[in-house]
């Protein structure tokens, strides 16, 4: 067995060399450390700084998504919900400990560039998922996502593209990114009340089971309710912290940004270890160009396109400049960063409870339930709707679905080991999928980003227009691989 998973490792950290940097041993030869920032930069740049000219414009479209098109059909929000769902998990809590115990504090500085250019790709890519949308195989819902839009959009040559795209991202989602959330649940909640990790996987996944079997309405509904109260309970907790330690913060963001830059650092190396675990954990988190939220995203029935491009920044935004950020406050204030070799969720609990006692460990250990849980169910629906895309069969959906309980459960047997070996593999795991599903999306919305800077231009001439609630009509453009009646109001 061990042999087994000594070539495993091999083979996972030539992919994520390959995606992540570290080539030839130089730390910036990858193509998302090398494409990811340049390509936000870009999206940015041609927006004309989307997430900061219209920042507040995201918030009134915020304010609006709770309202339905029609009453069978996926609002704006449930897909923000949903979206925000698998975002909100284990890299706000175990990810952003993790970034900070391999790269440093300036990690955390690298994820908030991640963040703020991400708002901006996710924009992007989310106005496609919507363009290229296509009707689901029920009333009123709609299925799309990076596969369906780099075959509608760039043509039957591309379909290759298309399903390399949908195989990554079924592994990386729906088995990999859910091993390591409840391999994080089993972990927190055996170190904060010695629960057995195996009991604890078993649960979670006959709870999942019965969410996700309801398809992506009853996925919507559960995280419309428990996204909000969990994200707000967290902030709180972490904003008693930050009163508590006010003094601290002017050290804590020198510590940030001395580190971010390699000033403390006594090297290329040490410095490309800060940018590229930053790198990594943010998209990890906030999954901006990542070609996940695309999938739920084109599920939403909404008036023009534009509008959940602006929704799903408004997730980017809560992620990782919120939630992330709370995370790395509880940390570095309470400066347990330096202590011993802890890892992961231990490391925030301990850092909590060095704050308000040992209630705090316990409180991590249920936020990180509630925040990893839903990202496992909302991780299903993205995988399914790629599975969808390959083979539209039962049997497909079946066997997805055993794998899927098997790979939570498999987590969960990571956290029983105890092995450290173990739980670097399962987090390289996820970062050598993430990275190869990260790339493919990543090209296709390039060559596709034309496309949504003309349906965000209708958008604005409507808007100048003094039309407070724009509609996309499909017809006016001559976009190749949209179809119109998707965006017939009448129709839908």
């Amino acid at each position: 067995m061990q042999g087994f998973l000594d070539t495993l490792a091999t083979f996972i950290g030539w992919g994520n060399s390959i995606t992540w940097g570290g080539l030839g041993g130089i730390w910036w030869l990858g193509i998302l450390i090398a494409g990811l920032l340049p390509a936000g930069l870009y999206f940015s740049w041609h927006s004309r700084f989307i997430q900061f000219r219209h920042f507040g414009h995201m918030l009134t479209v915020m304010k609006r998504s709770f309202h339905k098109e029609h009453y069978d059909s996926v609002s704006a929000f449930q897909a923000f919900a949903t979206s925000a769902a698998a975002r909100v998990g284990t890299g706000n809590i175990a990810g952003v400990a993790v970034a900070i115990t391999a790269g440093g504090p300036g990690a955390v500085f690298w994820m908030w560039m991640v963040a703020w250019v991400g708002m901006a790709t996710s924009f992007i890519e989310n106005t496609l998922a919507q363009t290229f949308k296509e009707r689901g195989e029920q009333h009123g819902t709609f299925r799309g996502g990076p596969a369906y839009y780099i075959e509608k959009g760039l043509g039957k040559q591309w379909k290759w593209l298309s399903v390399l795209f949908s195989v990554f991202l079924i592994v990386c989602f729906g088995f990999f990114f859910n091993a390591v959330q409840s391999n994080a649940m089993a972990a927190a909640i055996h170190g904060a009340w010695g629960i057995n990790p195996l009991l604890v996987g078993v649960v979670v996944a006959l709870l999942a089971a019965i969410i996700v079997f309801g398809g992506i309405h009853s996925i919507g509904r559960f995280a419309g309710i428990v996204v909000p109260f969990m994200a707000l309970a967290y902030l709180g907790v972490a904003f008693v912290v930050v009163l508590m330690n006010l003094g601290e913060l002017p050290k804590v963001f020198a510590e940030i940004f001395g580190n971010a830059f390699g000033y403390e650092e006594a090297g290329a190396g040490a410095f490309g270890a800060v940018v590229a675990n930053g790198i990594k954990r943010g998209l990890f988190s906030n999954e901006a160009g990542m070609g996940s939220s695309p999938n739920v995203g084109a599920a939403a029935d909404v008036k023009h396109p534009v509008v959940q491009g602006y929704v799903q920044m408004a997730s980017v935004f809560l992620d990782t400049i919120l939630i992330c950020t709370a995370t790395a406050a509880i940390i570095l204030l309470a400066d347990v960063h330096m202590v011993g070799n802890i890892e992961g969720v231990t490391l925030t609990q301990d850092a909590l409870a060095s704050e308000l006692g040992a209630w705090g460990g316990g409180f991590i250990a249920i936020a990180l339930l509630f925040f990893a849980f839903t990202s496992i169910i909302a991780n299903y629906y993205y995988a399914e709707t790629n599975i969808f895309y390959l083979w539209h069969t039962r049997l497909s959906i079946f066997c997805y679905r055993a794998l899927y309980i098997l790979f939570i459960l498999f987590g969960a047997w990571v956290a029983y080991s105890g092995s450290s070996d173990n739980f670097a593999l399962l987090w390289n795991m996820a970062d050598m999928s993430m990275g190869f599903m990260a790339t493919a999306n990543l090209l296709a919305i390039l060559l596709l980003s034309g496309v949504a800077f003309k349906v965000l231009g209708d958008y604005e001439e409507q808007r100048a227009k003094g039309i407070d609630e724009p509609v996309f009509d499909a017809r006016k453009y001559d976009i190749k691989g949209v179809e119109h009646d998707v965006w017939d109001g009448d129709a839908r």
